[in-house]
């Protein structure tokens, strides 16, 4: 049984780049994680692609392999909203150790700020909702989600400000990142009398909308960077609509984690580094207490206290996440793989942590819907 690496990555800048199209971003990061490995486009024979929505074709993963002049043996694309990304790479570690496959480019993006008009790209998100009892009512994605804030914050006793720490936390990382969407500094102060969007959310509490792409390859041999491998890798999926959710503070997020921790044969002290999922902060919040990174209500104080940042004890999100490198879709969950693989490897310049073996990188989809999670090794 072949162990699945991830021997090549690439990422694009997020922001806006006009003229743009979703297979030519595609093809942008999907040629720089081939330079990465060090493989030709003939040396691919598995190819999984995320979902566009402003490229919604039936057969994108065909579609995208005779744009970018692929023959693979196995091709497929996938939908799980936030959690694709992870879920894509969960599948092309199944396909690697099963012998499927042997090489696997797996490959997202969108031009979804240039490409798509804002209530367009409104309307297509609010979809997610429930169609009977949600979607007619004028809710979007950020009403759901801060329908989950306005219960989390009531149910653990923290503010509105502690929720901006962390949108403050990932705009200081973003800072250090030349392809970050948003660089410019930002404070708590700042985050609290920006736009308000659906209480308690406002502005600078959600990620921005962001043209980009993002591409992994998953190999059985070893590349010429320093190895990561696909050590452990879990799902869960409790609901879909969050009139569905019977607890906040239970989304299955802790249920995804451990999975992932069990297969790779470790437990959670042993992570050295974070790579959550943060469309908007309350998004991080729970993700961080739900899996157990940190106590109810006290992720905040851990950003805090430095826990989180490049010397800290679990450096999180160090390209800035999405809520300051940027969100254009599916890619927008798969720059925190990245980023850990990067981070691993010791290949992140002055983003460096410090020296890490594991990382936990968390994927949600929907409205903390579907959660995936991956757990990264370096290998000595």
């Amino acid at each position: 049984m072949a162990t699945p690496r991830i021997t090549g990555v690439g990422l694009t800048p997020f922001g806006r780049h006009d003229g743009s199209t979703a297979l030519g971003l595609m093809a942008q990061a999907a040629q720089a994680a081939l330079d990465d490995a060090g493989l030709e486009r003939g040396a691919i024979d598995g190819l999984l692609c995320g979902y566009a929505t402003t490229q919604p074709h039936l057969m994108l993963s065909t579609l995208f392999a005779e744009r970018f002049a692929l023959r693979p043996a196995y091709a497929h694309s996938l939908q799980l909203g936030g959690a694709t990304g992870c879920a894509m790479v969960m599948l092309a570690g199944d396909l690697v150790r099963a012998g499927r496959c042997r090489r696997v480019l797996v490959v997202a993006g969108e031009n979804r700020l240039s490409g798509q008009a804002r209530d367009s790209a409104i309307q297509t998100l609010a979809q997610v909702g429930d169609a009977e009892m949600e979607v007619p009512n004028g809710a979007s994605v950020p009403a759901y989600y801060a329908l989950m804030a306005a219960r989390y914050l009531h149910e653990t006793g923290t503010t509105e400000a502690d929720l901006a720490e962390l949108a403050v936390l990932m705009r200081r990382h973003a800072m250090a990142h030349p392809g970050a969407q948003l660089r410019t500094p930002l404070t708590v102060a700042e985050v609290l009398a920006s736009k308000p969007i659906a209480t308690p959310l406002k502005l600078a509490d959600c990620c921005p909308i962001s043209d980009g792409a993002a591409a992994l390859v998953v190999s059985a041999e070893p590349g010429p960077c320093p190895q990561v491998v696909l050590r452990g890798a879990g799902q869960a999926h409790r609901h879909q609509h969050v009139s569905a959710l019977a607890d906040v503070l239970a989304c299955g997020a802790g249920e995804a984690a451990q999975r992932a921790l069990v297969e790779a044969g470790i437990g959670q002290p042993q992570i050295g580094h974070l790579a959550v999922y943060d469309s908007f902060t309350i998004t991080l919040a729970m993700l961080l207490e739900e899996i157990g990174i940190a106590p109810r209500g006290g992720s905040a104080a851990m950003a805090r206290a430095g826990d989180f940042g490049p010397q800290g004890a679990l450096p999180l999100n160090l390209h800035g996440g999405l809520l300051s490198y940027g969100h254009c879709g599916v890619a927008g969950g798969m720059a925190h793989a990245v980023e850990a693989v990067l981070q691993l490897g010791g290949r992140a310049g002055e983003r460096q942590a410090r020296p890490a073996t594991h990382a936990l990188v968390h994927g949600d989809g929907g409205v903390m819907s579907s959660h995936v999670s991956l757990v990264l090794t370096r290998e000595a």
